[in-house]
């Protein structure tokens, strides 16, 4: 019984800041695609939010700011920053293409 009450007092909390606007998927969603913007592909931005349990439309509505965005060339540039020349063997460039792969 004690547990059940303090889940419903837990419940009321979140309700209430919810109704106070201190709690918003939206902003939570917008926050997620501007901390991995140009550092992860649209697809992979939109996996994480999917992975964090936003909705399809509440996501969608993020992803909305990443419209246009050319993404060949944020890859380039994210290479660019992190690896700046060619990769000298098979190894290296293994190594290369893993990371990008791991951005999305």
């Amino acid at each position: 019984a004690r547990a059940l009450d303090k889940l419903r007092v837990v419940r009321q909390r979140i309700d209430e800041f919810q109704r106070a606007g201190y709690l918003s998927d939206t902003r939570f969603a917008s926050a997620v695609v501007r901390q991995k913007a140009g550092g992860y592909s649209k697809r992979a931005i939109a996996h994480a939010l999917r992975e964090k349990g936003v909705t399809a439309p509440v996501a969608k509505d993020a992803l909305a700011a990443l419209d246009g965005a050319d993404e060949y060339a944020q890859a380039l540039a994210l290479w660019q920053r992190r690896f700046g020349k060619m990769p000298a063997d098979e190894r290296e460039k293994a190594r290369q293409v893993r990371f990008l792969v791991s951005r999305g």
